[in-house]
């Protein structure tokens, strides 16, 4: 086979660490948030966003593109929120078609329970490990994988 369609060996090394970092720190992190909280790590991002968000809430379909998943992925951890009391839904105003995901008292207090040990983890496992500068460059690094054209390069 043509060796341009193959990584080179440092790319190849590179990139199977790059995914076996990755796989293992989102495995960590979401086993953590479970056993103390009973909350996903997706769950506990709809429950960040929404608490970062101008009053508590935001348009479905931005959440989705917030965290990372499907709309179908989550509506349906939504409505496991909602149930459990933590969000509500919304009907827009000004679209019928829309929904407002928000964060309820009973959601942010869940999030203010989670977030020392969560925050505390990802320290832990991530930033305590790095230098300053390290850690600068590995931000630098992962905006030019975003395509963030701020960054040269990017």
């Amino acid at each position: 086979m043509d060796e341009a369609v193959w990584l080179d060996p440092e790319q190849q090394r590179v990139w199977r660490a790059f995914l076996r970092t990755n796989a293992a720190l989102y495995d960590d992190l979401e086993k953590d948030l479970r056993e103390r909280t009973g909350l996903s790590l997706i769950e506990y991002g709809i429950l960040a966003h929404l608490s970062e968000a101008p009053r508590r809430r935001m348009r479905m379909r931005v959440l989705a593109d917030s965290v990372i998943v499907s709309k179908s992925r989550l509506s349906h951890q939504i409505a496991r929120l909602e149930r459990d009391g933590h969000v509500r839904r919304e009907h827009c105003e000004d679209d019928r078609r829309g929904l407002w995901a928000v964060l309820t008292e009973k959601g942010s207090h869940l999030l203010g329970q989670a977030a020392p040990g969560h925050v505390a983890r990802v320290r832990s496992r991530v930033f305590d490990r790095l230098t300053a500068e390290q850690t600068r460059l590995l931000g630098e690094i992962i905006d030019t994988l975003e395509g963030d054209e701020s960054v040269p390069g990017g």
